[in-house]
């Protein structure tokens, strides 16, 4: 399966990000030492709800535009398909429709192709065996190098069979008997959002998996309901560095705040390299350094705590215009970021999770 390697994947609900900050993002991974770049917006219809349909051409360019950009900087790119519909029956038109997806896909050259079952109802008999159909079906039709595949069932989290339904008996088992050995599959922790990772709790899941797992860790994205009111901008924490004998990959879900969320991920790279020296405090007063303004670095330690641990929801309307009026006052894409969402840029909108 290769060797281990850290990336991230645009894979929240919520507002998007632009395509120049996607481009831009080529820079920052290839500096902080992350292998690849994963485009699965929750906000994309066409890779998702409206699967069968093909994407805009503006649209394809600029995808493609991604493409050749991430190449160009020697990372790897990928996209995440999400075929909903596709739950309770798997029919031969079905099929024809998804396989012609998928070659529309090939045409933008993606190194990994990420096969989403995730957020969906799960209490379907034979669940696993239409899912391993469908898996086939789109790895035969494809040109990409990886697949990495998200299980309905994507977490020990109880949360998941109270939304989606009783996992079938077996499901994990199933899936990782019947797909091809160098397939990886997601797996977010014990939580869906997990505040660590052990050994203890990833093993027995690789054994049920029949692989080790690549994690999909939703630390620092903040598109819910309760986490949007929150900014995650402290270091990683409870993220060991011997999760690359552990997992197959570790892949990051950022915020939708993108320049923010570079503090954060700037630090996964201290993990893995500094190991059993990785210090959160220094990591956190080097990410800040990084903003290359003094100001701003001072305003936001100030303020890690209050948009981390209160939120949003814990200010005063007179705390919450002169903490904006002091952000606006910074030229900085972060500044610009807080002042935004101070402001309710980006409140959020539970129409995301249906669009």
């Amino acid at each position: 399966m290769g060797e281990f390697f850290y990336g991230v994947i645009e894979g929240f609900y919520g507002r998007q990000w632009s395509w120049q900050i996607r481009k831009d993002y080529a820079l920052f991974l290839k500096q902080y030492g992350y292998d690849c770049y994963i485009y699965a917006p929750k906000g994309d219809a066409f890779l998702r709800g409206r699967w069968r349909e093909t994407h805009q051409q503006s649209v394809l360019d600029e995808l493609s535009g991604l493409s050749s950009h991430y190449h160009s900087h020697q990372l790897r790119w990928g996209l995440g398909l999400s075929p909903l519909g596709l739950g309770e029956s798997y029919t031969a038109s079905d099929k024809r429709q998804l396989v012609e997806k998928v070659k529309c896909l090939n045409e933008l050259s993606p190194d990994l192709l990420c096969i989403l079952f995730d957020d969906i109802r799960g209490d379907i008999d034979g669940l696993a065996a239409r899912q391993l159909e469908i898996t086939s079906d789109i790895i035969e039709a494809s040109t990409a190098s990886q697949y990495i595949v998200c299980p309905t069932y994507y977490s020990s989290d109880p949360v998941l069979e109270q939304v989606f339904g009783s996992m079938p008996v077996g499901y994990l088992e199933q899936l990782g008997a019947g797909l091809p050995d160098d397939v990886g599959v997601f797996w977010t922790g014990e939580r869906v959002i997990s505040s660590q990772y052990t050994a203890e709790e990833i093993e027995p899941v690789a054994d049920r998996l029949q692989r080790k797992p690549v994690i999909w860790d939703n630390y620092p994205v903040n598109d819910g309901r309760l986490t949007s009111d929150h900014l995650h901008i402290r270091p990683y924490t409870g993220r060991h560095f011997e999760m690359a004998d552990w997992c197959q990959g570790h892949l990051v879900n950022p915020m939708n705040q993108p320049c923010l969320s570079q503090l954060p991920l700037q630090t996964l790279q201290a993990v893995y390299r500094q190991q059993a020296a990785y210090n959160p405090r220094l990591a956190l007063e080097q990410s800040l350094a990084s903003l290359e303004n003094n100001e701003l670095a001072a305003l936001l330690a100030g303020d890690i705590d209050l948009f981390q641990d209160e939120g949003l929801s814990s200010l005063s309307e007179s705390q919450l215009q002169e903490k904006r009026r002091r952000y606006q006052s910074i030229r900085h894409p972060v500044a610009e970021e807080v002042a935004d969402w101070l402001g309710g840029g980006y409140r959020f909108d539970p129409d995301c999770l249906t669009g």
